[in-house]
């Protein structure tokens, strides 16, 4: 009798569990579905949500090659993004990995991205960067066509007169003249722009140092300078292997930092400071001096990152030129073909304005421009940047009248 109790409570156990375990598999099955659901749901590349009336793209995170802790991809305001150099080199090295299906969508959604910017008069900048070789195996300046500004800014037909220092070295490689090499790829790349003029700094008859408030005032009253560029090249660092196997050959990456600080000669102060540090990734190179090459490709990628702000920053300087001598009716300017003017150009005269000083800070903020003397029409350009012009409404001008091309 005992045993067959002991049986009926064993049957009784094992028929109670069996619904229990049935139960379970929907559960399963919904959660499964449930986290497929979502997983369709992540954004990907070129989507576009609106949140508080405002547009927001999910777009290629500039910062996610410099930090490891970056996303891969954030979201962005529609109106302050545009699929520029670094996006452009960034979703080239990443596209291999997409199928073709994925290209197709993301090239149709970045395809309708453009031709709202283009509604709305914003071109988006293009172009990848192709390295060149020059003579002595280095890559030469990178080019994804010119950085042509695609914001508004006062005179922009006038190019802004500059004076870049020679790059502080702060590397490991002070054998090898990195600061020179930062140095020129710099002035290169702003003057492919078409917007600036950089002087040499050693063409200047000036002593001591040329960011001082001093200094600045004297490039500004009598060169023309409207911003000193000064800076520093620093973090480099270079890593190298080699890969095993037929054809054996050395692979290297490189980085770098771009620090600048962007002085207004008007002022005296600094108007901006920048620094911009390279995606490590994009800098691979091969062959016996890819050690080499790589510094160089870094420096140029640094200066790519901030060059769009450093012209922001200096084109915001409104332009102006000095009446340099008179003689007669003909009335010379400080310039000409190379700052942008043209003969028949209607140029503005100002007397010398009053230096405005902020009380707090006791620090000047700016100069008026002074009383209104009349126009002149440019008749003639000559020389490197010079021009001569006749007035259009008579006028006591002087040799220390400033001149600002007509709106």
């Amino acid at each position: 009798m005992r045993n067959l109790l002991i049986l009926l409570l064993v049957c009784l156990l094992v028929s109670c569990s069996i619904p229990f375990g049935k139960k379970k598999t929907p559960e399963t099955t919904a959660n499964t579905e449930k986290g497929q659901k979502i997983e369709d749901n992540k954004p990907k590349p070129g989507d576009i949500k609106m949140v508080d009336g405002v547009e927001y793209i999910y777009a290629k995170n500039r910062r996610f090659a410099q930090a490891p802790y970056e996303p891969e991809y954030v979201w962005v305001r529609k109106d302050q993004y545009s699929p520029g150099l670094f996006d452009t080199l960034v979703g080239k090295s990443d596209s291999s990995g997409m199928n073709k299906q994925e290209r197709d969508e993301l090239q149709k959604r970045m395809a309708k991205l453009e031709e709202d910017l283009k509604k709305k008069n914003t071109e988006p900048q293009g172009g990848q960067v192709v390295y060149a070789t020059v003579p002595g195996g280095l890559p030469a300046v990178p080019y994804g066509g010119s950085l042509v500004p695609t914001f508004a800014f006062p005179s922009s037909k006038m190019r802004r007169r500059i004076v870049i220092l020679p790059l502080a070295d702060q590397t490991n490689y002070k054998d090898e003249h990195l600061d020179d090499v930062a140095t020129q790829r710099l002035v290169k790349r702003l003057e492919s722009t078409g917007t600036i003029i950089c002087i040499d700094p050693h063409t200047i008859d000036l002593k001591g140092d040329f960011s001082s408030a001093e200094a600045m005032k004297v490039l500004n009253k009598t060169y023309g300078v409207q911003a000193v560029i000064k800076g520093a090249v620093s973090d480099v660092y270079v890593s190298s292997s080699k890969v095993e196997g037929k054809g054996e050959r050395e692979i290297s990456t490189a980085m770098s930092k771009i620090s600048l600080d962007v002085y207004n000669t008007e002022t005296g102060r600094i108007l901006r400071q920048l620094s911009g540090r390279n995606p490590v990734a994009l800098t691979r190179d091969q062959g016996e001096m890819s050690a080499e090459t790589v510094k160089v490709k870094a420096i140029d990628l640094a200066i790519e990152l901030i060059s769009e702000d450093l012209l922001r920053a200096v084109l915001s300087i409104d332009w102006h030129a000095r009446v340099a001598a008179i003689d007669h009716e003909k009335i010379f300017v400080d310039a000409g073909r190379l700052s942008g003017l043209e003969k028949g150009d209607i140029l503005e005269v100002y007397a010398p304005g009053e230096e405005i000083i902020d009380k707090g800070t006791n620090q000047p903020i700016g100069r008026t421009k002074g009383n209104y003397k009349g126009e002149l029409e440019v008749s003639e350009v000559f020389g490197i940047d010079a021009s001569w012009a006749t007035a259009r409404k008579a006028a006591d001008f002087t040799p220390t009248d400033l001149v600002y091309l007509k709106k």
